[in-house]
């Protein structure tokens, strides 16, 4: 079963990283949502994906050089619709609260390292989440993968999965030596008979992000195990459609078996 998750939430109708984003997503009926966590400049985890400010909110600067009560004065809704306005970034621990409310809501959680040597994000970032959630619907994710590294000695039990793009070779080898149950590649770097490798060695795959409808199909039919989508709405109709074509092929083949007994 493939788990659709909803790309910094639903990303194409709401801000992304937003809460309005995560609740829209499960409003649609996303498994999962995505979000990308970095430090402030007094170490609180907060969600947002750039380095710096300009792009989603209206503010200016670099994001770990802003104090969290700074950030929380911006407006991060705005420059996607005026409707948006009073939206903030969120904490991480916002997030954690909101997610909690739905208990089968799987949460795939992005470090971005954006200061050299930044050792704190894992180390304040992992005991919260750990705080709010179970492991067996969490994950972590990073392309900064000795970073992951880290995750587990923090939480041992908690699944994590290198980000990356291009060419990786015997991704599932890597995986484990990384300690990591799941990769994340981007949708162009992998395909069936690789993903089918993979999965045969206990290692998950996960691609981002996939809003072509000809390639959620595509990844749908190689039954990977779950993709990062902007468009969750349509990925989940297209599965929904996959099934119940499935269901009338199986329920054919019984008719069709009774018949010529």
């Amino acid at each position: 079963m493939t788990i659709i998750f909803a790309h910094r939430g639903a990303s194409r109708q709401c801000p992304e990283n937003t809460l309005s984003a995560y609740k829209r997503a499960v409003e649609l009926g996303a498994e999962g949502i995505e979000i990308d966590i970095q430090l402030s400049k007094d170490g609180v985890p907060v969600v947002i994906h750039d380095r710096t400010l300009k792009r989603t909110t209206s503010g200016k600067g670099i994001v770990t050089d802003t104090t969290y009560a700074d950030l929380k004065k911006l407006d991060a809704g705005s420059w996607f619709s005026p409707k948006f306005q009073q939206e903030r970034i969120p904490s991480l621990e916002e997030v954690l609260i909101f997610a909690s409310n739905y208990p089968d809501l799987w949460l795939n959680i992005e470090l971005k390292y954006y200061r050299e040597n930044d050792d704190l994000l894992a180390q304040t970032a992992i005991p919260m989440i750990k705080k709010f959630r179970s492991e067996k619907n969490t994950l972590i994710s990073s392309f900064e993968h000795e970073r992951l590294l880290e995750v587990h000695k923090l939480w041992s039990k908690l699944e994590t999965a290198p980000l990356y793009k291009g060419n990786l070779h015997e991704p599932w080898q890597y995986a484990k030596k990384l300690k990591a149950k799941a990769i994340h590649p981007h949708f162009k770097s992998i395909h069936g008979p690789l993903i089918k490798t993979v999965r045969s060695q206990g290692i998950k795959v996960r691609p981002y992000t996939v809003n072509e409808e000809k390639w959620i199909r595509q990844f749908l039919d190689w039954e990977v195990d779950g993709l990062m989508t902007d468009v969750p709405d349509l990925a989940l109709n297209i599965m929904h459609n996959k099934q119940i074509s499935q269901q009338k092929k199986t329920w054919w083949k019984q008719i069709w078996s009774i018949i010529t007994k």
